[in-house]
């Protein structure tokens, strides 16, 4: 059995039966960045009623399901990844009758339908926080929140409870007034993560499982997953302990990858909190007859990757494998690739399903990393953002208007290429909300559709056979 994972502004996986409980072992599933996909009511941004209309095209290429990016309620400093409310759906996306008709037209069609769990981190105005802020009764530890610590050098002057570095650049920690504490962020201020040694914030987040489940979801993909856990202050005798140097010299110490983050990743909580979510989704999958998909993101070692997938007694998720991401180029050569193939089913369990993932919304488009002969579906390649134009919070926060595209994520998630017109067909109204790529009139669908050996028509073939 294998599962193959090809991820751009879309996503196709591969996974290796027909009945409604081993569908996901041989069913293509296509990933849409709802934001840069289709914009139906010509505001720039693409939502629901745009993904619905193009389900019968991707129902004709022979997926059997889509993947969604964040939809929730979102203030969109991260575009989604900033969750305001799990149970609404963003106004700019739609609404929850909307979403209903999404996915009742795809049930229609045979599709199934994946939302992205986003369980870390909220944002900053969700009403979680905010009673969280005010330490109301039954919210004072949804997060993690930590004293400052005096400044031996200077004495007055409070610091963060440590020097964890954000994804994003800069502190983890950020001071909130109104509480006098400061809380973490493991990315973006506007991101506070979530504490999940609180019990209730693990009841509150299978309610959200359960809530989209109940509306008829056939799974979840889980975002950044090992960093669910932080160690715990009541070890370290009531304080966050530092991080050691990584030992990277082409970082500064504003840059996670300047530290060894072996205090906030990978922390053997995680993995029963993966487990207990995999038990909520079985409870569905018993009580409908088909089965209920979680896969897992984490970008950590082989090991600790594999881990994910369960132990002897209890089922887990099914871990992305982003071992080629950093292990494959465009001078890679068969024995790299079998090399790197070996590795990951050397350390994979017996029985389990195996994946390759080659790209994502977060990587430069395969067709930019590894040439155009290599790309997915179309063949986009990334597009260019100026830094004006640019949106990304990862590459913002670098605060260099020269070498901002290191970090930008903007290239790859920009929209779609439905045709030659203007805006190549992925809005008929305002400029898109990132700029759409140069090349669009020479690569977009409608005209490898017309021509007979178009990247297209070879593609879509290759991916039918696995």
């Amino acid at each position: 059995m294998k599962l193959i994972l090809v991820l751009t502004v879309t996503i196709k996986l591969a996974i290796v039966s027909a009945t409604d409980t081993e569908w996901w072992k041989t069913a293509l599933i296509y990933q849409i960045y709802p934001r840069s996909f289709k914009d139906s009511d010509g505001d720039g941004i693409g939502d629901l009623t745009g993904i619905k209309e193009k389900l019968p095209y991707l129902k004709s290429t022979g997926v059997d399901g889509i993947w969604l990016s964040p939809i929730y309620l979102s203030p969109m400093r991260d575009f989604g990844y900033d969750i305001t409310d799990y149970k609404q759906i963003a106004p700019e996306y739609g609404t929850m009758k909307d979403f209903q008709e999404l996915l009742k037209e795809a049930r229609k069609l045979g599709l199934r339908v994946i939302l992205d769990f986003v369980p870390n981190h909220t944002s900053n105005e969700s009403d979680w926080f905010i009673r969280s802020a005010r330490r109301e009764p039954g919210y004072e530890d949804f997060y993690v929140w930590a004293d400052g610590i005096v400044d031996p050098e200077r004495p007055g002057e409070v610091l963060p409870p440590s020097n964890w570095m954000s994804h994003f650049r800069k502190s983890m920690w950020e001071y909130h007034p109104g509480r006098g504490q400061y809380y973490l962020h493991q990315f973006a201020i506007g991101q506070p993560d979530l504490n999940y040694r609180s019990q209730r914030v693990q009841a509150e987040m299978k309610g959200v499982l359960r809530f989209w489940l109940d509306l008829g979801v056939s799974g979840f993909r889980v975002d950044v997953i090992n960093l669910l856990y932080e160690v715990d202050p009541k070890n370290y005798g009531g304080v966050f302990p530092d991080e050691p140097l990584s030992g990277n010299s082409d970082t500064d110490p504003d840059d996670h990858d300047h530290y060894h983050h072996i205090y906030t990743q990978d922390l053997d909580e995680t993995y029963e909190v993966a487990y207990d979510w995999r038990e909520v989704l079985n409870e569905y999958t018993e009580k409908h007859g088909e089965y209920k998909m979680i896969l897992s993101e984490a970008y950590t070692s082989v090991l600790n990757t594999i881990r994910f997938y369960g132990n002897e007694s209890r089922d887990g998720t099914i871990p992305f494998n982003f071992i080629f991401l950093g292990e494959i180029n465009k001078n890679s050569t068969a024995r790299d690739i079998k090399t790197t193939v070996d590795k990951w089913m050397t350390y994979m369990p017996h029985n389990k399903v195996a994946n390759w993932v080659n790209g994502n919304h977060d990587q430069s488009r395969l067709a930019s990393r590894q040439g155009p002969e290599r790309g997915e579906e179309i063949g986009m390649t990334d597009g260019h953002v100026s830094w004006e134009d640019t949106k990304d919070p990862q590459a913002c926060n670098t605060d260099d208007p020269i070498n901002y595209w290191k970090k930008s994520r903007d290239p790859n998630r920009t929209p779609y290429h439905w045709d030659s017109s203007v805006f190549a067909g992925f809005t008929c109204g305002v400029a898109p909300w990132l700029p759409v790529a140069d090349n669009y009139k020479e690569i977009n669908l409608q005209a490898q559709l017309r021509t007979r050996r178009s990247h297209f028509n070879e593609y879509w073939p290759i991916q039918k056979t696995f």
